[in-house]
């Protein structure tokens, strides 16, 4: 077994379901959105009560709650800002994430003690602009995803004592470090304020205008037979740099996907857990191509890279299919929510932070939730108990591996 890697790992958590799940499964710290002022305003994200508890059961726990508060903000905003920035340090949040210098500015004056970690939205490239925010009080920089490694160790030596924090894993927009206009140009959503359709994934054709006859017609432009997506970026995946990160002076190793499934971030959390723990590296990598991803880039790490575009508009669904949330073990049962059918026989396995994972069973006897013997476990959100022979806890998930 390697030595631990001892980097913060920071998960998404985009509703107070996924916060349980991203600590069950080994998150060191949570970042979350309350209900203004974040930039996944399409996430559930919380209540001012539902912040408050995930602090509590954070801290209970030892780990950490981060709240994003990083629109671009216009005067209106900031009579709500000064009540809400007041309101997380009440509560103990462990940090504001911020990437407007006015809303910095706000959260200094209402909430002098809580501490704010800039954005990448701030677009932080380079070693002056990480002095400058320390200077300001910061306690944290969350850097652009456009730097290398060289660059980031650069950083570390002129600011060693300023925490970095960096993107590891999860989408990537194509435009510089997030700040996109593109969804506000072609649906009116803005992405600098939290709402954006992700344009960049859409398919996209070029329409010409004959000057000879005045008619207009699309011309098409094929990547190959499903068209072009020319703004589409692959995924992140820094899972073989996370110690070459760590001696960088990386101090937090951040996973994107506050919009992605519970079983999304209990997989790649997992497998990035495992692989900081010193476990055996082929594992966690496996494990991320497992869920939906699209092809995976360590963009930037190693310098210049013009083979980030992801051509393909589809995702590969992953290796397995999720098929149920377990609620609870007893007397050689687990009781599981379907989220997706399975049948008796069909061999299922867990996915669990524990020495569960990886372990298979047979369902041999499924029971619906009137205690009926049944073969088919067809509907969705019924709690099913299944002849399991391993103690599984809650937060644990089922899946069965999809057959070639």
């Amino acid at each position: 077994m390697e030595e631990r890697i001892k980097a913060e790992l920071l998960a998404p958590a985009g509703s107070y379901a996924k916060l349980m799940t991203a600590l069950h499964f080994g998150a060191d710290a949570v970042y979350v959105g309350g209900k203004n002022f974040s930039l996944r305003t399409f996430a559930d994200n919380f209540t001012e009560d539902e912040l408050s508890q995930a602090v509590a059961i954070a801290h209970e726990l030892g780990k950490k709650v981060y709240v994003t508060a990083n629109i671009f903000a216009k005067n209106a905003d900031f009579g709500r800002l000064t009540d809400y920035f007041q309101f997380l340090n009440s509560i103990g949040a462990d940090a504001a994430i911020i990437s407007d210098p006015g809303v910095v500015y706000a959260a200094k004056k209402a909430a002098p003690t809580l501490p704010i970690h800039l954005s990448t939205q701030a677009n932080t490239t380079n070693k002056y602009a990480v002095k400058f925010w320390q200077e300001q009080g910061l306690s944290r920089v969350i850097l652009a995803r456009e730097l290398s490694l060289g660059e980031i160790s650069e950083i570390h030596e002129f600011v060693p004592d300023m925490e970095l924090e960096a993107f590891v894993h999860g989408a990537m927009c194509i435009s510089y470090s997030g700040r996109c206009l593109l969804s506000d140009y072609l649906d009116g959503r803005s992405s600098n304020r939290g709402a954006c359709v992700q344009s960049c994934r859409w398919r996209y054709e070029v329409r010409a205008l004959n000057a000879t006859n005045g008619q207009s017609e699309w011309l098409p432009i094929e990547q190959d037979e499903k068209g072009t997506y020319i703004f589409n970026s692959k995924d992140l995946n820094m899972l073989s740099l996370l110690r070459e990160m760590e001696q960088s002076g990386v101090c937090s190793f951040k996973i994107e996907g506050r919009m992605k499934s519970g079983y999304y971030l209990a997989t790649v959390i997992n497998a990035y857990r495992r692989a900081m723990n010193g476990e055996e590296f082929s594992v966690s990598e496996t494990e991320l191509f497992n869920v939906a991803h699209r092809d995976y880039t360590q963009a930037y790490a190693q310098g210049n890279n013009s083979q980030t575009v992801n051509y393909a508009d589809s995702q590969s669904k992953g290796d397995y299919t999720y098929i149920a949330d377990v609620v609870k073990s007893e007397n050689g049962y687990v009781f599981a929510e379907m989220r997706n059918r399975f049948r008796a026989g069909d061999i299922l396995e867990v996915l669990s932070p524990d020495s569960n994972f990886a372990k298979t069973f047979e369902a041999e006897e499924i029971f619906d939730s009137k205690n009926e013997n049944t073969e088919d476990a067809k509907l969705v959100q019924e709690v099913y108990k299944i002849k399991c022979p391993y103690n599984l806890k809650k937060g644990d998930y089922l899946r069965r591996k999809i057959s070639v």
